[in-house]
């Protein structure tokens, strides 16, 4: 019987051992994604601008305008006597 437990307890050792082999990739793996995402992260803010709608055209103004100056009345006033 002693075999059979020395034999679980080695299994399980293995385990542990294969266990801890597999956390530390798993780390590994966390802290590459950490790092593209941030990269991720600031390439879409530099994108975002080129993503927004682009602002409407100005509408023309329907009608006839005509530009002229504006025609200066009263320039001085007049002194009294």
């Amino acid at each position: 019987m002693s075999v059979y437990v020395i034999r679980a307890f080695v299994k399980m050792r293995g385990e542990i051992a294969a266990n801890a082999a597999i956390l530390k990739r798993l780390a590994e793996i966390d802290k590459t994604l950490l790092l593209h995402d941030v990269a991720l992260r600031e390439i879409f803010e530099k994108l975002r601008p080129f993503l927004a709608p682009p602002p409407a055209p100005p509408k023309p103004e329907i009608g006839f305008h005509v530009k002229e100056d504006a025609i200066p009345y009263r320039t001085s006033k007049r002194a009294k006597a």
